[in-house]
């Protein structure tokens, strides 16, 4: 087991540009409780499933194991709500490894950076196009956006 400690900033889209690595991901949740959330992700020809505890703080229990790409398509056709749709940039800046996704489909629009740390008190550097904050707010859960998207939100 691992522990994923993690803080999510808004990006800027007036100061981004897009850069780094960029990844499709397709993600489907099978469970959203809050106790535990299992998730389905495909990364190109790469599939994973990853079970979350409960985050404390900004930490939370990680469990992830890669599993065959064809098991994952039937896992995602079993997902609670239709899949999520992303293309992630993977950006180094001031010696840590940034992820900014870019949402597609239903939550389009909404681009956001997250990046892992080793301590929950761990400072930071944010880059120019980091803006505000996320991480304690849970419309912006991947599992939440799921659910609820983006562009149903008023």
């Amino acid at each position: 087991m691992s522990k994923e400690i993690e803080r999510k900033f808004l990006v800027d889209q007036n100061s981004w540009e897009k850069q780094g690595e960029a990844l499709a991901i397709t993600q489907g949740y099978l469970s959203i409780d809050p106790e535990r959330t299992v998730r389905v992700r495909v990364i190109g020809q790469n599939a994973y499933i990853t079970i979350k505890g409960k985050t404390t703080g900004i930490t939370r229990d990680e469990f992830e194991y890669q599993v065959p790409l064809p098991d994952a398509f039937d896992m995602l056709k079993m997902a609670v709500f239709p899949p999520l749709e992303k293309i992630r940039h993977h950006i180094r800046f001031e010696g840590k490894l940034w992820e900014v996704d870019e949402f597609l489909g239903e939550n389009r629009g909404l681009i956001m950076a997250e990046i892992e740390l080793v301590d929950e008190n761990e400072a930071i550097v944010k880059p120019a196009w980091v803006s505000e904050e996320v991480t304690g707010d849970k419309r912006y859960y991947n599992s939440s956006l799921a659910h609820y998207p983006y562009t149903k939100w008023e």
